[in-house]
């Protein structure tokens, strides 16, 4: 049982719930620069280098053998290098998005901090009184009116 509750404890703090949203819309965010790459921008690259598609851009090391009687056929052996560069131009995409993100949150961060630092800071409450000093307020009251 202390196992349960010690897992429970962790497992509903406030940095793993974070830590779970942040990788499901990082998941989510993934998938729209995938989407942003394959959609938008590889398309007219493509083009200007000729209709290429980067994703089927590859060098066949074997070639194909096709079926026969007596054996099955057996695909080509290809070095997909398009799919490198495809996933090497996802990465740079997201890795800039990612960056402007979170120097815009660090700008605004500042922003706050800077309005914070301007604000004139409260004025500091007065100290309640401890027992015994109200007691010994109560003593000199009482003294005072006796004479």
């Amino acid at each position: 049982m202390a196992f349960l509750k010690e897992f429970k404890e962790f497992a509903l703090k406030g940095n793993v719930m974070d830590m779970a949203v942040g990788v499901i819309i990082g998941g989510a965010f993934g998938k729209i620069v995938t989407s942003l790459v394959n959609d938008i921008l590889m398309p007219p690259i493509g083009a200007m280098l000729g209709n290429t598609d980067f994703s089927k851009l590859n060098v066949v090391i074997k070639e194909a053998v096709e079926a026969t009687d007596t054996t099955a056929a057996i695909p080509a052996i290809t070095w997909n290098y398009g799919a490198f560069i495809q996933q090497c131009v996802d990465f740079t995409i997201l890795a800039l998005c990612v960056f402007l993100m979170v120097k815009g949150m660090n700008k605004l961060m500042n922003m706050k901090k800077k309005e914070e630092e301007a604000a004139p800071a409260p004025a500091p409450e007065e100290p309640k009184p401890t027992l015994d000093q109200e007691l010994l307020t109560e003593i000199r009251d009482l003294l005072k009116e006796k004479k």
